[in-house]
């Protein structure tokens, strides 16, 4: 047996929730593709379809780490990010469908109001904390654990975003249910890219499955050098629970695009406010600004720029997020 065909047995072996319905849907983008006006044929894979939590990706991811935290008898979720942060509504809805408590350390000021994922975290039952930075997040979730097992219970933390190699592996798996919906894989796969683990959950799986498929990760925060180093590192700890060289789950180089950040995280820019209004009214679909709205202004950017070619079948990853329309 060669190390791939082990690792891949070793991927079946993982432990896992069962969440939501799947696959996630494929669909064609021809009328956003006609009004673009390019020859590559666009696809979308609809991850915002998930039927979890108001779905997006970071459904698959959890299922991975909340398995774990039930193998180790947690019986409390703590984790942390923005205040509208999708990660911590899909934590929170997880918690309560385990019969778990959920605490939340959010960074940013406790709104007078909750709407969107934060008004979803409250019905969901979560305990929220705020801080003031994104620096003092890991501290406070380290008090909060602290105090829990004073208090006899068995609380574990979830990193932000879940990215870690683990929560990653969900997305190994997410490409092996691609191969299974399309026997002749994408050309490209466009996705937001932040905390990493998506980005290298695609790259680890694309790998694996031998595939040709370049993964482009659009930065919705940090630098592209930044995003590269930690996508890297998150798969060579996807390789050692595969029991495999990580080196072997990169087929290409880790690709990062930051030019479409604008302002910084959660900022529109014009760009991404085009990408939405053209999705929203050629395929009625809803992207939001922190995340996917700035995903597809780089697909977009790198279509009109002649980028592909015009065999190439282009796919946008819809990683959800949809919800902070509603913020």
């Amino acid at each position: 047996m060669n190390a791939l065909s082990h690792a891949h047995d070793t991927l079946a072996s993982l432990p896992s929730l069962s969440l939501a319905q799947y696959p996630s849907p494929i669909e064609e983008l021809a009328r956003l593709r006609a009004t673009l006006d390019i020859a590559p044929r666009l696809l979308i894979k609809r991850d915002d379809a998930l039927s979890f939590g108001f779905g997006g990706n970071k459904v698959r991811k959890i299922e991975m780490v909340a398995a774990r935290a039930l193998e180790d008898d947690a019986d409390v979720l703590i984790t942390t990010g923005g205040v509208q942060s999708n990660h911590c509504r899909v934590t929170a809805a997880a918690a309560a469908r385990l019969g778990m408590r959920c605490v939340i350390v959010a960074n940013g000021s406790k709104p007078d109001r909750a709407t969107g994922n934060a008004l979803l975290d409250q019905l969901f039952g979560a305990e929220v904390h705020y801080v003031s930075t994104r620096e003092e997040r890991a501290p406070a979730m380290d008090a909060v654990a602290r105090r829990l097992r004073g208090d006899g219970l068995h609380p574990v933390i979830i990193p932000l975003g879940a990215s870690t190699p683990l929560g990653a592996i969900g997305f190994v798996r997410a490409v092996g249910e691609l191969v299974a919906q399309m026997p002749e894989p994408p050309d490209y796969i466009f996705h937001s890219t932040s905390s990493g683990g998506t980005q290298a959950g695609l790259v680890a799986g694309c790998a694996l499955h031998r595939l040709g498929t370049r993964v482009v990760g659009i930065s919705a925060d940090e630098p592209a050098a930044g995003i590269q180093a930690t996508v890297t590192g998150i798969v060579e700890g996807i390789g050692k629970i595969l029991g495999v060289d990580g080196r072997s789950l990169i087929a290409h180089p880790v690709e990062a695009d930051d030019r479409f950040v604008g302002g910084g995280y959660g900022v529109p820019t014009d760009e991404s406010i085009e990408a939405q209004a053209l999705l929203a009214r050629t395929e009625a679909l809803v992207v939001d600004h922190t995340y996917t709205a700035k995903a597809l202004a780089g697909l977009i950017g790198w279509a009109r720029d002649g980028r592909f070619r015009e065999t190439d079948t282009v796919m946008f990853w819809h990683t959800g997020g949809q919800v902070a329309v509603f913020a």
